[in-house]
């Protein structure tokens, strides 16, 4: 059973800086690649970034130059630093992440969703 479990969501006024954190455990081969995905209301689930090997990065453009994703292999954990916060960056925040949990195959998993607000 593997399991993701994020942390470091809530308000935050414009302008500001926030910093997710999501750490994954269980029965884990390996990590291929982490991230984050955001849903506002009213709205589909969108990629945020994503990391592999902790050195190859992808970024949505609407988050480019204000947020980096970095991750620590060796504790299972990826981190989404976001600054320069806007109104339409609130959502709820979900960590990705594509784990082997054998020799063969891998899995996709999610975790629950973090809630950021941005807010004055």
């Amino acid at each position: 059973q593997v399991q993701l479990v994020e942390s470091g969501g809530g308000l935050v006024q414009p302008g500001g800086s926030r910093r997710l954190s999501c750490a994954a455990s269980g029965s884990i081969f390996s990590i291929n690649v982490m991230g984050w995905y955001r849903q506002a209301p009213g709205k589909q689930r969108e990629l945020v970034a994503t990391i592999i090997s902790g050195r190859i990065t992808n970024y949505a453009d609407s988050v480019k130059g204000r947020f980096t994703i970095s991750r620590d292999n060796a504790k299972n954990m990826v981190y989404l630093q976001m600054n320069s916060l806007k109104a339409e960056d609130t959502a709820v925040y979900y960590c990705y992440a594509n784990i082997r949990v054998g020799a063969v195959g891998s899995n996709d998993y999610w975790g629950q969703g973090t809630q950021v607000t941005v807010s004055s």
